[in-house]
């Protein structure tokens, strides 16, 4: 198969030329490099996290105050959402400045949510961004001097590029460092779970976790239990019109078919699409940017 060349539209290849990515950032360092005033001494750092079908990567990209150029792809091996490869990204990145002895840095991402967050303009309000922005500001302490600056997507295409690379598990280019993550940098084991709910479904029983998304409609058609406010309540009575209970299993009809469809946790919804994709199925696969 020939390959294909480098360019915005990764989704549509999975391998890519090495010395069109090397010119696609030269390219594009020369037209959205940081400004030149109060730069002296400074380096700059563009992070980006991406999650599609095939897993979760991230990229970093460094420029030098002479302008040299570092290039990361990290492969992240674990389950994560977009938000946590994004803070995982900069994590990294911001551990890799402090190796380098990097003393006065600029961090730029296009995650409002992550740069707001660190620029303590917005409030963490789940328990695992908290983590992270917690050891980052942690990390942060090693420099004289570090700003979080959010630029739009089209000012962080390098590392998007790069951040493709790791979650497409695509060919790493020449002249570019690859790290294999397997666990996460914190421990998010810690952050407490809601409690485990066994659900009584005829004479069979439901185990369903505190966030689960099916344990609302099991107990409304278990027992016509619901939310007490009247419009979530009326949501999940129009919701629960299309699913059955059978043998303590919650089913979806088929409105095309008289198949029913099995329901199951967003989590062994990953692994599924997963096990799907690595095995027999995996080279039809389609490659997916988000």
């Amino acid at each position: 198969m020939e390959l294909c060349p480098f360019s915005l539209d990764f989704q549509s290849c999975t391998t890519i030329k090495s010395q069109a990515l090397v010119d696609f950032i030269a390219e594009w360092t020369d037209l959205n490099a940081p400004p030149s005033q109060d730069i002296f001494n400074h380096w700059s750092m563009f992070f980006d996290g991406s999650l599609n079908i095939n897993g979760v990567g991230a990229g970093i990209f460094f420029i030098s105050p002479n302008k040299d150029k570092l290039c990361y792809v990290l492969r992240i091996l674990f389950l994560a959402s977009n938000n946590v490869a994004e803070y995982k990204a900069c994590l990294h990145g911001i551990r890799l400045a402090v190796e380098l002895g990097v003393k006065r840095l600029f961090v730029f991402g296009d995650s409002a949510l992550v740069i707001n967050q660190l620029s303590k303009k917005w409030d963490t309000t789940h328990d695992k961004m908290d983590l992270y922005y917690k050891e980052i500001r942690r990390w942060g302490s090693n420099f004289y001097g570090i700003e979080y600056i959010h630029v739009v997507q089209d000012k962080n295409q390098a590392a998007d590029a790069l951040s493709k690379i790791g979650s497409s598990r695509a060919q790493i280019p020449q002249g570019v460092f690859v790290q294999d993550i397997h666990t996460p940098s914190v421990r998010t084991d810690l952050v407490d779970k809601p409690p485990n709910e066994t659900l009584l479904v005829g004479n069979a029983t439901l185990t369903t976790s505190g966030n689960d998304w099916r344990t609302p409609i099991v107990k409304y058609l278990s027992d016509s239990s619901g939310f007490q406010d009247k419009t979530e309540n009326e949501r999940l009575i129009l919701r629960a019109k299309n699913y059955i209970l059978v043998d303590g299993k919650l089913m979806r009809k088929n409105a095309s078919s008289e198949v029913l469809l099995k329901c199951i946790t967003q989590d062994d919804d990953i692994k599924l699409l997963d096990d799907i994709h690595v095995g027999s199925c995996g080279n039809h696969a389609a490659v997916n940017g988000s």
